[in-house]
């Protein structure tokens, strides 16, 4: 495909002016079918907000305050005062005040039911600043985390043998450690800057007992009052978030369970699947910001590969005696114990745990035991952590870890890629308090246990128009397209959910245009529309290379707005673009 190119003159680089002839056709036949005379009334837009916008709680008062954002001194001599031409209309509809999700929709979903009942969102290694055999460990990306809304924080804990004190590092790799009281600080200080809701601490632990001493003196000084200690006889059921509020919960393994004797052979299994499986399954393969990887690597033994319930021996020789103040303050007990996938999803009425699985121990787990898996998260928590290979800090599908209950879906949040901006998508809900309800449908008991390979009907169709984009000319330094040649853009819209929901479709491709107006209309039929993301993606095609990325959101289906709604897009980090948006419609038929 042949490029146009042209010269730009940089003095008179500036906004492009949405104009009225701009307006997509289905936007000028509303505003005909809204306007008297040339122009919308307060009145009619108020009627606006309640037939197409389906804001069915709107007043004329937002609609007064809406063409009140628009009637700035410098428009007096455009607008009439008496409402909106179609330019401003437009301008209304394409702005910062019309987004996908209701800014002012806050925390809504009951949070008084116990946690087992919330996916919670959750980082995997949260001290590394990269790749899991080589970069840096800091407190840097867990305070990225806390301000992100994240909820769970893991810390791998070793003896500093130098100094008697206690690190926190990738253990067995060559991940330089950073002291475990300056993460306990770092997240003291930021733990409730973007939730009030708890957060959890899990600690994979290494230590001899003198050092866990230690670290029950630290954790004690250091969040005092706001750590949640339970009675001595552990929980029977979890607290709920509310409960929890501004409370900081350890999580690992009882001392006295490190003596007990660890089955290899798993994880061994899942390093040479491990090597055979798609990187990425459906999302394709993840984008890391440490994309080094030598051969050499893959052939890394069981050792190097160990994961949070797996104990070296000399971890297991020197726990002879539990250190109870050590143990007092452990919340959420965590541990397979002995035997196998039915011992570790066995119910115990009077305690709650957590479990932790590999993604591939899950997939394999889920084919013979979906319906005992659910059982167990209705009480219990479980977490799902990436397979031991992803040394570049990829992720996996998190879906399969919802759909099966599981609350604690840990994913690396050092590099990019598909997983995380679903995860991102799927804690936009609930006012972005890291804490989203489970569907009813995965707490239901005995025969109506969901089955996630059931045939469902379709409850909803999720109806999505794909208008047209804007922002890319004017924000060209952090888009990285070049100014004298327009991009030929297209767009991927979808769903990620269920197996019978999960689908991605795409726009035609539109030659050399900034501001690209496609107008095409696509349905996704949903069977639980509770577990359904809609997935957004702008691309740029290129014949004879790689299609350049030109930005991504991925939405809740259960928070969309209805109507004609301004989708700001995002970077692949997952950082919002400064005017990269879509004009899009939603509408649930």
């Amino acid at each position: 495909m042949s490029k146009q190119t042209y010269r730009v003159c940089f003095c008179c680089r500036r906004r492009f002016r949405l104009a009225s002839a701009e307006a997509p056709a289905e936007i000028k036949s509303l505003f005909d079918s809204y306007s008297e005379n040339g122009t919308i009334s307060v009145d009619n837009l108020h009627r606006f907000l309640v037939e197409v916008q389906k804001q069915e709680n709107a007043t004329v008062e937002d609609a007064e305050a809406i063409l009140n954002s628009l009637h700035e001194p410098k428009h007096l001599n455009i607008f009439h005062r008496s409402g909106l031409n179609l330019e401003q209309f437009f301008k209304y509809l394409f702005g910062d005040i019309n987004p996908p999700i209701d800014p002012r929709r806050r925390v809504h979903h009951d949070m008084h039911d116990p946690l087992s009942h919330y996916y919670i969102y959750t980082g995997h290694n949260s001290y590394l600043t990269g790749n899991q055999l080589s970069s840096d460990c800091s407190d840097v990306p867990i305070i990225k985390a806390l301000q992100n809304g994240v909820r769970v924080i893991e810390l791998d804990i070793w003896p500093n043998s130098t100094k008697d004190d206690v690190d926190v590092l990738h253990g067995r790799t060559l991940t330089t450690p950073v002291q475990l009281i300056k993460c306990l600080r770092s997240i003291k200080e930021h733990a409730f800057s973007a939730s009030e809701y708890p957060v959890v601490i899990t600690l994979e632990d290494h230590l001899p007992q003198h050092l866990q001493a230690k670290v029950a003196e630290m954790i004690n000084e250091t969040f005092g009052d706001t750590l949640f200690v339970p009675g001595s006889d552990g929980l029977k059921e979890f607290p709920s978030p509310e409960a929890l509020k501004r409370k900081v919960m350890i999580s690992t393994k009882p001392p006295k369970e490190y003596l007990e004797a660890k089955d290899l052979s798993g994880e061994q299994n899942e390093v040479k699947e491990g090597k055979q499986s798609a990187e990425a399954g459906p999302w394709g393969r993840e984008i890391s910001i440490n994309k080094s990887r030598t051969n050499d690597e893959d052939d890394l033994n069981e050792e190097e590969a160990h994961e949070d319930d797996d104990d070296d021996e000399v971890d297991r020789k020197s726990q002879q005696i539990a250190v109870p103040e050590y143990k007092r303050l452990i919340a959420i007990h965590a541990g397979k114990g002995k035997g196998g996938l039915d011992d570790w999803l066995r119910l115990d009425p009077n305690k709650v745990r957590r479990l932790s699985l590999s993604e591939l121990e899950l997939e394999k787990a889920a084919v013979t035991h979906a319906k005992e898996i659910i059982s167990f998260t209705q009480r219990n928590l479980l977490r799902v952590y990436p397979k031991g290979i992803r040394f570049d800090s990829s992720n996996y599908n998190p879906l399969i870890g919802w759909m099966h209950g599981a609350q604690m879906v840990a994913l690396n949040m050092q590099g990019y890629g598909r997983s995380l901006w679903v995860m991102r998508g799927m804690f936009r809900a609930n006012g972005g308090c890291g804490y989203v309800r489970k569907p009813d449908i995965l707490l239901k008991t005995g025969n109506e246990i969901f089955d996630p390979k059931a045939k469902l009907p379709v409850k909803t169709t999720l109806k999505v128009t794909v208008f047209m984009g804007e922002g890319w000319y004017y924000d060209f330094r952090h888009t990285h397209f070049d100014t004298y040649s327009p991009p030929d853009f297209y767009a991927r819209v979808g769903i990620a959910g269920v197996p019978a929901d999960t689908l991605m479709k795409k726009t035609r491709t539109l030659e050399d245009n900034w501001i690209p107006n496609w107008n095409e209309h696509f349905e996704f039929p949903l069977t639980v529309p509770e577990l359904a993301l809609l997935r957004i993606e702008v691309h740029e095609y290129d014949m004879s290379d790689k299609d350049d990325f030109g930005g991504q959101t991925c939405l809740p289906a259960s928070e969309l707005r209805e109507g004609i709604r301004a989708v700001p897009l995002h970077n692949q980090k997952g950082e919002p673009y400064r005017s990269v948006k879509l004009l899009m419609r939603f509408q649930f038929i």
